[in-house]
């Protein structure tokens, strides 16, 4: 099919990570493992957030809608990159590759929204303890939950829009496993100067304001803890905030290196090797950082492991 213009386009053919049918099987079968590995160590950290009332601070607030997001993230991109692999079949319809990239992309802004809004509740919580109750109360998490998913969606809104305003010609087979913003700007005939231009901009907002909060809230958080004169306060800060820092280093470190670069000049398959550490790699190690050193999930899990072996002894 030869896309001469977008009204034309019904559908594009996603090329994936390769083309070589035994390799497509392999990353198939570990690329399941990681997805359901993901999803199911996400809604145990949201499980065991709901049912122990130990848990209900703002920090698990907010690492429960950050679960709640790695999920809808991976499930908005990933089954359709097994379907393709298992197949060996990549075509997709217009109408499905607009909807994934506008709905992977508010995902993706949306997660940038709330790393920060996290920074901002562990500065709250280490440099302002006797106000903190109060500066994060629940309303408070509510309006910073809600701002980030719909702030999210709202900027995500220009990029997509601004790339579906474009004409398409030529090919219609895109270099990448799922529809993404700078790869179909590859495909638009035309200049594209001013379309990238907005999409940097949209970029240095959703992602070097909520980074700019992130890295002073740790600077500041990092002041208040060298001051501390109990080695197990300092301790316990650091390990606080030592997951949360690699998983913003992680992700913040790929997403830049994909939206704030010049598209030209770069490996042709630069794009979906980056794209693989936000899209896959990212997503599954948030449970895995959040809960490795993390005493309160242990003591969680304990609880129910205890709880559930009660309830069978009682039912027998």
């Amino acid at each position: 099919m030869r896309a001469e213009n977008l009204t034309l386009a019904t559908e594009f053919i996603l090329e994936g990570l390769t083309n070589d049918r035994s390799t497509q099987i392999l990353l198939f079968i570990v690329i399941l493992i990681i997805y359901l590995v993901t999803v199911a160590g996400n809604l145990v950290i949201i499980l065991l957030v709901q049912v122990d009332s130990s848990l209900h601070t703002p920090m698990y607030f907010f690492l429960t809608n950050l679960s709640g997001l790695e999920i809808c993230y991976v499930t908005s991109t990933v089954p359709q990159m097994l379907a393709h692999l298992l197949t060996g079949n990549g075509v997709i319809s217009f109408t499905r590759c607009a909807a994934q990239m506008y709905i992977s992309l508010s995902l993706g802004c949306t997660e940038c929204i709330l790393l920060g809004a996290m920074a901002y509740d562990r500065y709250l919580a280490i440099c302002s303890p006797l106000v903190y109750a109060v500066a994060m109360g629940r309303g408070q998490q509510w309006q910073l939950a809600t701002a980030s998913w719909a702030g999210g969606f709202l900027i995500a809104m220009v990029d997509v829009v601004s790339t579906l305003c474009l004409p398409f010609c030529g090919t219609n087979h895109i270099n990448h496993f799922f529809c993404e913003v700078p790869v179909l700007l590859k495909l638009a005939c035309g200049d594209t100067k001013i379309i990238e231009l907005a999409i940097f901009m949209v970029a240095t907002l959703v992602l070097l304001v909520p980074l700019s909060v992130i890295l002073t809230s740790y600077g500041l958080i990092l002041s208040s803890v060298l001051h501390m004169k109990s080695a197990a306060g300092r301790s316990k800060a650091f390990s606080t905030c030592a997951s949360h820092l690699i998983v913003v280093t992680l992700f913040y470190g790929t997403i830049i290196s994909m939206y704030m670069r010049p598209q030209s000049g770069a490996a042709p398959d630069f794009d979906k090797q980056i794209a693989i550490f936000y899209i896959v790699v990212t997503p599954l190690l948030n449970p895995i950082i959040y809960t490795l050193r993390n005493k309160d999930i242990h003591a969680a899990v304990v609880k129910m492991l205890r709880r559930k072996s009660l309830l069978q002894k009682v039912m027998l």
